[in-house]
Order: structure tokens, then C-alpha cells, then sequence
């Protein structure tokens, strides 16, 4: 039996995750979540992000990248060219799954996730990278918590697939 994949994401309600490469707002409490959640587990992501989160590989991580680039091989950095092939090798590493984007990672796995770790910021931002629109699949909330820091209001969730709803894999 495969793992369950589980999505992580910060969106704004305008459903944007970045913006020049870069989050699009800075929420301490969201950042500490993120860290919280993914400890200890395989994290899929694209080589931006690789790039960008210089703390992958602590906490236990295993980072497995979706890049062509082989000059980001390093000693427990899985490369993988594509969603299919990260997902199989994720699939064969111990941990927990955590897809943790970008846009393009987002939108291939959506349709196939078990879970959605969502922390959505009440405001729309201007960017350039969106995550996927979910509200139209079929979830249910099993975890909600309400917060705020001195710029935003959000909301963490976490959002199982509803009983009975297939994936669309």
C-alpha cells in the first residue's frame, strides 16, 4: 500500500505562494508550522525551492528534488526528473511524504493527495506563482486553527480527502 501524499502550502486567498522566486509575505508562526510538519520527512520539491530553503536537510529531512540539473546532487538529495519518478522514489525512502511545491509539483499532485496542510492568509497579494485551485475537491477539515501576527490574518487547516472521494489520478 502507498503512502499517503500529503501536501504543505501558504497561499494567499488569491492563491498565490510566490512572487520573484521568494514567499510573498513573512509569517513567523507559518514558518515554524512549515519546520514543525515537515521534521522527519521525505520532502518533494522543484529546484527553486531546493534552492531557496537552505535549512532542507535539517530536521531529519530527505530531500528529493525535481530538477535535470545532476549538479545538485548531494550526499542525501534524491534527483528525480519528473513527478512520477520523485513520487516512486519517495515512496521508497522511510518517512512521511511532504509535497512542498512549487506551482508545477502543486498542480501534478493536487489531484492525487490524501492530505492538504494549508495555511491560508486572508488577503490577496500580487506574484507570479499559484497554487492550485482545491476549494472545488471534495475535502473535509479534521483540524482548523485561526491566528493573526501584526500583517495578516490566517487560518491553518488541515484537510483530509473526503471518505469515498477518489482520487483523480
Amino acid at each position: 500500500m502507498p503512502k499517503p501524499l500529503n501536501l504543505i502550502v501558504a497561499c494567499a486567498e488569491n492563491r498565490i505562494i510566490g512572487r520573484n522566486g521568494r514567499l510573498p509575505f513573512d509569517i513567523p508562526e507559518d514558518k515554524a508550522w512549515f519546520h514543525e510538519k515537515t521534521a522527519g520527512t521525505v520532502v518533494v520539491l522543484g529546484r527553486l525551492c531546493y534552492q531557496v530553503w537552505k535549512q532542507v536537510r535539517d530536521d531529519g529531512r530527505i530531500p528529493v528534488v525535481l530538477t535535470s540539473d545532476a549538479s545538485l546532487a548531494a550526499p542525501g538529495v534524491h534527483l528525480a526528473r519528473n513527478v512520477p519518478q520523485a513520487l516512486a522514489l519517495a515512496q521508497s525512502l522511510p518517512g512521511e511524504i511532504m509535497i512542498c511545491g512549487g506551482q508545477r509539483i502543486y498542480e501534478e499532485t493536487l489531484p492525487i493527495a490524501d492530505r492538504l496542510l494549508l495555511t491560508l492568509v486572508h488577503t490577496e497579494v500580487p506574484g507570479d506563482t499559484w497554487f492550485p485551485e482545491w476549494r472545488h475537491l471534495a475535502w473535509r477539515e479534521s483540524w482548523r486553527k485561526e491566528s493573526a501576527d501584526a500583517n495578516y490574518r490566517y487560518t491553518f487547516s488541515v484537510l483530509e480527502r473526503a471518505t469515498g472521494a477518489p482520487r483523480t489520478d
